[in-house]
């Protein structure tokens, strides 16, 4: 698949532990991995980080939510939100697959993850990201997400973004 962008995604909810939902978030571990050690991954590392905590089975209703990006039937990418708590949501586990980046679908992804957000009751979206993750600073950027001071402890996070909902 290359870029289409004339090719709108059919975004819709999914549960994480589906097994096309399994197999994005499996590429999105990947990639998380891979780019942080500045080498490739496996798939025994992905299950280690599985294990370890860093699974999305909270992103289901009423504490999240897990959307799939589809074009042509197939799952081109995914992003998740969690309630951090009555009025802000966290946005999460953002993922466009390499072969279909620059087609637009990061940007429906999340208009599709406002849109939910807003219908959550929220009032603001919240992100956490990492210094190599320049893509999807810029992405937040683009679209109204401003960097805010740390919240939570995630000792990955280095860049801190939110985006007050209207």
């Amino acid at each position: 698949m290359t870029g289409n962008r004339s090719a709108p995604c059919a975004v819709e909810p999914a549960e994480p532990g589906s097994l096309e939902a399994a197999g994005i978030l499996r590429l999105y571990l990947a990639e998380m991995i891979s780019r942080f050690y500045g080498r490739p991954t496996d798939d025994a590392e992905i299950d280690r980080h599985l294990a370890e905590g860093h699974g999305s089975d909270d992103l289901t209703p009423p504490t999240g939510l897990l959307l799939l990006a589809r074009r042509g039937g197939a799952v081109v990418g995914c992003v998740g939100l969690r309630r951090l708590d009555a009025q802000t949501l966290e946005l999460t586990r953002m993922f466009v697959r390499p072969d279909v980046r620059g087609d637009g679908v990061a940007a429906e992804l999340l208009g599709s993850a406002e849109l939910a957000a807003r219908e959550f009751g929220a009032r603001a979206i919240r992100l956490t990201t990492r210094q190599d993750l320049v893509e999807a600073r810029t992405l937040y950027a683009k679209h109204g997400y401003a960097e805010i001071p740390p919240y939570g402890d995630d000792p990955l996070a280095d860049h801190w973004f939110e985006k007050k909902l209207d």
